[in-house]
């Protein structure tokens, strides 16, 4: 069974930092690209970043210099290492597995808000 587990996710004050994590079991986690996709109070979901299967980054570009994806394919962990973070930021964090041409499974989502 695919699982994806999200953690990390808390308060923090404007301008700083969180570090988010997502297990993934039941799948080789290094044949996937995997993202992180956020839904704000009240919006829909917003693509922030992917690293492809070859470690490859990408990040839309509101947190373009201030988020980090990165993977461990051992250990079968994504990271977003989140800084320099704004009110906007805050939103439920997901951790997605792309395959073919769309997200077929998700994670639960961690909460992140920031607010002073």
């Amino acid at each position: 069974e695919v699982q994806l587990m999200e953690s990390g996710g808390g308060l923090v004050q404007p301008g700083g930092s969180l570090r988010l994590s997502c297990v993934g079991s039941g799948f080789t986690f290094g044949d996937y690209d995997m993202s992180w996709v956020r839904q704000a109070p009240g919006k829909g979901l917003e693509w922030v970043s992917t690293s492809n299967n070859d470690s490859s980054p990408h990040y839309s570009d509101f947190v373009k210099g201030r988020f980090t994806i990165s993977r461990d394919n051992a250990k079968k962990t994504l990271t977003l290492q989140m800084s320099s973070l704004k009110s906007e930021d805050t939103a439920v964090y997901y951790c997605a597995r792309f395959w073919t041409d769309e997200y077929d499974y998700w994670g639960q989502g961690t909460q992140v808000t920031v607010s002073a």
